[in-house]
């Protein structure tokens, strides 16, 4: 394995890499790893951007990183304090830049599947839904998810129920960076440790492999920001990402 890159940075700092200066960013719940992501690059970057999670904090400095990405926490030091509604209101009025939004299914063309796996009527597993991702993915003006496993059953050629459309940008998984290129996901780079072929293999929809090389390595900033807000390693333990 890389000696820098190992699968959970991989995943945290290349989420961060789609923040952009100027813009209005959004983690949501159950979103331990772009919460981290976004407070990283608060640390790493040289720009400035507004950070709302779902816990309601707009540009939060909080005491210490918990577990949940709702805890209240991710409030203190807020500019202001939003609700789930200020939320969907800055999607629909087309000023929110960047939600990174969860999925148990992405397909090629970005819709994702939150609600069942299986069969609607008799599902082998119901999933917690949608939430807010229904309104959110198709009205903000990008989003990205995240798996800590890459395979076919996660990245699928037909979703088993679609909770929502619109187009995700883009995914990272342990071993790759996806996305969106004229209405289909494409491998964009590849973890240094697996082949451009073994992550197509390892994907549930055709990949094209052709000019796609190695992720550009994390920075001394980036590794060190993470290392600062995961300083016990006790996240990266939980996310328990493998390459394999």
């Amino acid at each position: 394995m890389s000696e820098s890159w190992d699968p959970f940075s991989y995943i945290v700092i290349n989420l961060a890499r789609f923040i952009r200066a100027g813009e209005v960013t959004f983690s949501g719940v159950n979103s331990t790893i772009p919460m981290l992501s976004c407070l990283l690059a608060k640390q790493a970057y040289d720009f400035e951007f507004t950070y709302i999670n779902v816990a309601g904090g707009v540009d939060p400095i909080p005491s210490h990183i918990p577990w949940s990405s709702s805890d209240p926490v991710l409030a203190e030091g807020s500019s202001s304090i939003f609700s789930n509604e200020d939320f969907y209101d800055l999607c629909t009025r087309g000023e929110m830049d960047l939600c990174f939004l969860g999925a148990a299914q992405i397909n090629k063309s970005g819709s994702t599947n939150n609600s069942v796996i299986g069969d609607w009527a008799k599902p082998k597993v119901r999933l917690p839904g949608g939430g807010g991702a229904a309104v959110m993915l198709p009205t903000a003006r990008r989003a990205y998810t995240w798996r800590t496993e890459h395979t076919p059953r996660t990245l699928v050629e037909k979703l088993d129920f679609q909770t929502a459309s619109g187009g995700m940008s883009g995914i990272v998984t342990p071993i790759a960076v996806l996305e969106l290129r004229n209405g289909s996901l494409e491998m964009t780079s590849h973890h240094p440790d697996v082949t451009a072929h073994e992550v197509a293999e390892r994907t549930g929809f055709a990949l094209s492999t052709d000019n796609v090389g190695p992720t550009a390595p994390p920075t001394e900033r980036e590794l060190a920001a993470l290392a600062a807000l995961d300083f016990d390693g006790r996240h990266a333990r939980n996310a328990n990402v493998h390459l394999s």
